[in-house]
């Protein structure tokens, strides 16, 4: 395991290859989940998201290695990580832009895991309002996680990749249930 000391009290720990069988559960979880589109207010009109979305559970079943990943990211982190959704980029063009989770940004630590079956893609870590990336390259059964205030002080992104060219990631996510903080 590398772990990764961010400034603003943020952290991230990668483990490469800490899934064995991510290409089965990869085709498991492309074949048996209902992968849908999202779009997002960007510049003050909606765009369709360049990549599917999916939450295990509503648009499919959670497999039992899936299930199995969860109770060892929950003993290990001492969370309940209860809710798991799915990235799909189906190609180099599907992306997200620099973001911190919605909710998990506006608290003062949280924790997302993340565990990568199927080709890598490059995954870019910067400090929030921008500065120097950090870069890693995650797939084929990377786990990395982010901690204490990465997702308020830290964006990360998927960005568009040539070379990926028509190779397929899927990002499997593993998150508690937050409360957004009360105004007031």
């Amino acid at each position: 395991m590398q772990r990764f000391e961010l400034m603003g009290d943020a952290w991230l720990e990668l483990i490469p290859n800490w899934l064995r069988g991510h290409q089965e559960l990869f085709d498991s979880l492309r074949e048996t989940t209902r992968f849908r589109s999202e779009q997002r207010l960007m510049y003050e009109k909606m765009v369709e998201v360049p990549r599917l979305y999916a939450t295990l559970g509503e648009d499919g079943p959670i497999p039992a290695v899936v299930r199995g990943i969860q109770r060892a990211l929950s003993e290990r982190y001492r969370e309940s990580f209860t809710n798991i959704s799915l990235g799909y980029y189906r190609d180099g063009r599907d992306s997200v832009a620099f973001h911190g989770d919605y909710v998990a940004r506006t608290l003062p630590s949280a924790l997302v895991a993340t565990v990568s079956v199927g080709a890598p893609r490059r995954f870019l870590m910067r400090p929030t309002g921008g500065g120097k990336s950090l870069a890693f390259s995650l797939g084929r059964g990377d786990l990395l996680v982010m901690g204490g205030a990465s997702q308020r002080t830290w964006q990360h992104a998927i960005p568009k990749s040539r070379t990926a060219g028509d190779q397929q990631r899927i990002a499997i996510m593993f998150r508690p249930h937050w409360e957004p903080p009360r105004p007031g």
